[in-house]
């Protein structure tokens, strides 16, 4: 714990708002001779030698900064003591509204302003003092990084990984390197101009990876076992000569895709004639020189196979039937399908790849007319086109290829009629429907990632051996697509091309560079025991008394990264660069036996209760809580702060690293404080997820309701906890919610504990 602490005001950033050396005054009489040194100097940022010259001659072992957010210079104090913020600027004397909604006289500090930023200093001191400083982890580091998949995306991440100086293992679960590429020869563009088509060069590619003395390859393999953390995993690798066992310090997951199940476009005829088949299919004809005929309809509108699955599975669903797939079976004539509500999600892969469809219809078109001198013709029948980037000039090139006819149409039936296929066209850009004679179909193919479909690297984790299922995702392998792209839930492990996303070859290029880089920054993080995204760099990691566990299990279920296993007693494990320092093993702790050296149970609820909570509920106000997610809801409030949206002056936030890491306990702190209100403000979760650590706010929300229920046997309205979610970009929105909430607070009325 810090034992003596130097406070430093910066005038510049917080001056005019606030009698800043009254603050100061205030501040050293409160805490003695644990603040050795208190200062108001001009400009916070031209005094760090004075800092340093202080922690030297005063024996300073933490220094705290009151003036502008953490956000904006926290990396300008790289000093030799732990070091903490407050931020008077962003959210108090900017984010500063009077009660009754009338503009702040800058000339003097409102009263409740000044009792605002005393708050805000004791907790900032106190913070401090609970607070010490960690020591990193001891991990080996091994720099060697395993590749699972040695298709287009596999082969690029050895080739990358080895170009860093790593070495690389390469899994392989087939006979033959490349996997999908083999079955295209000629690829959309790759490099500029972006115009034209280019061979793919597969044989150099693998040529380069087997012939790379850094690379070792093990061709008709799979993943046994994962076992161990970032930087001293242990792969189990089955060969066709036995069991290999290797040492890797992080994974790049690029098993790739399988094709979408043919069912799902059967009322499109896939499955029923030779005459369609879906793009993938159509690929591997092209390279066997199977392809005859001299009319081909591309058809990117699955609409018509979208609803027919949607009725049916409607229907089934209807019927109220416990086995609703079984029952319905029953009913079916043999070789007819059957869908239920799973099978909506399942379609969506179709829309997922519709990207990577468009673009690929575009060059299976151009192929068929290279290859039949523009003797073929290729009609291309569109609901939507989707180029992504710069592939645009691609498909402005093939708009102007003779052989080739866009429309965009709604195909409502596809149908055989002797010997050949007909396609109805409605809605058309030509104005007019019609009916398209050809000779073959060709339907888009739904890229499933195989995380979706087996298990991939078979962690020998607590939580089981695949990836979490996470249905947003619907199998693939990432948990963060808006901020950590290639981040899988198992942190170490990066995934990288179409087990991650469906993408063109191009993109899966620059992904397996990505996820490589990630890789290596994971292995350097844990050669150093910090820990990687989205707190990098922190030391810190979950300390455990153990002699309170009650191995209720409840912090290894709850982690959302799979961090903790249990040891021979049952007790938790922990594996400190699976950890990712979110918090939410002490979250879920009800004996609260986890903390980190500088954020811990302790800490925060002595932060709590150092605001001072007024007794007299109609003339000073209420008070209300706000914990505050440091990934979107903290900046949130730094953005509406520095554009002059302020909020009750009521309120008191306190950042925490996920809204997972809150304890049931630091709301029955505040209520017992006299609080009127708290405030749950964390990331979006459900549908528009966003949350940094995939699972906090979720958890938060549920943790929410055994502490409503607690509230209620206490005789306090559950009312006066709020969870609410705010987006890193809705900073407009923040001081609305705020303000919604503490209008609700003053409406109910004082705490029933107030002054107990």
């Amino acid at each position: 714990m810090s034992g003596k602490i130097g406070v430093y005001f910066d005038q510049q950033n917080i001056g005019g708002g606030l009698d800043v050396e009254a603050l100061a005054a205030q501040t050293s009489a409160k805490w003695g001779d644990l603040t050795a040194v208190v200062k108001v100097v001009p400009v916070l940022a031209l005094a760090v030698d004075e800092i340093r010259a202080d922690i030297e001659a005063q024996g300073l072992d933490g220094v705290l900064l009151c003036g502008a957010s953490p956000r904006v210079d926290g990396e300008l104090y790289r000093l030799p003591v732990q070091v903490e913020h407050v931020n008077l600027r962003e959210q108090c004397v900017q984010a500063y509204k009077n009660p009754d909604r009338t503009p702040v006289d800058s000339a003097s500090a409102p009263e409740l302003l000044t009792l605002m930023a005393h708050d805000y200093v004791n907790m900032g001191v106190v913070k401090l003092q609970k607070s010490e400083a960690p020591e990193a982890a001891s991990v080996t580091g091994v720099q060697r990084i395993l590749v699972i998949g040695g298709g287009w995306t596999g082969l690029t991440a050895a080739l990358e990984a080895a170009a860093t100086g790593y070495e690389v293992v390469l899994i392989e679960k087939a006979e033959r390197l490349g996997g999908a590429a083999n079955n295209i020869p000629m690829a959309s563009p790759l490099v500029s101009p972006w115009t034209d088509k280019q061979p793919t060069n597969l044989a150099a590619k693998v040529s380069e990876v087997t012939g790379n003395p850094k690379i070792k390859v093990h061709m008709n393999s799979r993943m046994e076992k994962l076992e161990g953390q970032p930087g001293e995993f242990k792969a189990v690798i089955a060969t066709a000569s036995g069991p290999v066992e290797v040492e890797v310090g992080a994974v790049v997951l690029a098993t790739g895709w399988v094709a979408l199940d043919q069912k799902y476009l059967a009322p499109m005829g896939l499955g029923k004639s030779p005459m369609v088949v879906d793009a993938a299919t159509f690929g591997k004809m092209l390279v066997a020189d199977q392809v005859k005929a001299n009319r081909i309809a591309f058809v990117l509108d699955t609409t018509m196979a979208e609803q027919a699955v949607a009725q049916a599975a409607g229907e089934n669903a209807a019927a109220g039937d416990e086995e609703p797939a079984e029952a319905a079976a029953a009913d079916t004539e043999e070789g007819e399908e059957v869908f239920v509500k799973e099978d909506l999600e399942s379609l969506r892969h179709l829309s997922y790849s519709n990207a990577v469809n468009s673009v690929g219809m575009l060059r299976l078109a151009n192929t068929v007319c290279e290859k039949t001198n523009d003797a073929c013709q290729a009609f291309i029948l569109y609901k939507d086109m989707t180029v992504p980037g710069i592939l645009e000039r691609f498909y402005k090139k093939m708009q102007e290829r003779l052989g080739v006819m866009m429309t965009k149409a709604d195909v409502t039936g596809i149908r055989e009629a002797g010997g050949h296929m007909v396609v109805e066209c409605k809605n058309t850009l030509l104005g007019m429907d019609f009916d398209l004679d050809v000779d073959m179909v060709v339907l888009p193919t739904g890229l499933v990632p195989t995380t979706a479909k087996d298990v991939t690297i078979h962690f020998d984790y607590r939580q089981g051996p695949d990836f979490p299922d996470l249905q947003l995702f619907d199998g693939f392998a990432d948990s963060n697509y808006i901020c950590f792209p290639y981040e899988t839930r198992r942190t170490g492990v990066y995934a990288a091309g179409c087990v991650r996303q469906p993408l063109t070859m191009d993109a899966c290029e620059e992904d397996a560079k990505g996820a490589v880089l990630k890789a290596v920054q994971c292995i350097e993080a844990s050669s150093h025991g910090v820990s990687v995204h989205p707190r990098s760099g922190d030391l810190s990691y979950p300390l455990f008394n153990m002699v309170r566990c009650t191995q209720c299990k409840r912090c290894t279920e709850e982690c959302p990264f799979g961090a903790l296993d249990d040891d021979e007693k049952g007790t938790p494990r922990l594996n400190p660069t699976r950890c990712r320092r979110c918090g939410t093993c002490f979250g879920a702790c009800p004996e609260r036996v986890i903390s980190f050296a500088n954020y811990n149970i302790d800490q925060i609820g002595s932060m709590i209760r150092e605001v001072q909570v007024p007794k007299d509920f109609k003339k000073e106000g209420p008070r209300v809580l706000i914990l505050a997610c440091e990934n979107d809801a903290y900046p949130a409030l730094d953005m509406a702060g520095e554009r002059h949206k302020p909020w009750s002056p009521y309120c008191r936030i306190i950042p925490v690293r996920c809204l997972g890491s809150v304890n049931a306990i630091w709301v029955s702190d505040a209520m017992s404080k006299g609080y009127d209100g708290v405030m749950l403000l964390g990331c979006k979760y459900g549908d528009d997820y966003q949350c940094h650590f995939v699972k906090g706010s979720e958890i938060c929300a549920k943790r929410k309701e055994n502490i409503a229920e607690t509230l209620n046997r206490l005789g306090v309205e559950p009312e006066r906890v709020e969870l609410l979610e705010v987006a890193i970009d809705e900073y407009d929105k923040v001081p609305v919610i705020i303000d919604g909430f503490v209008d609700r607070i003053v409406a109910m009325g004082p705490n029933p504990f107030k002054g107990m």
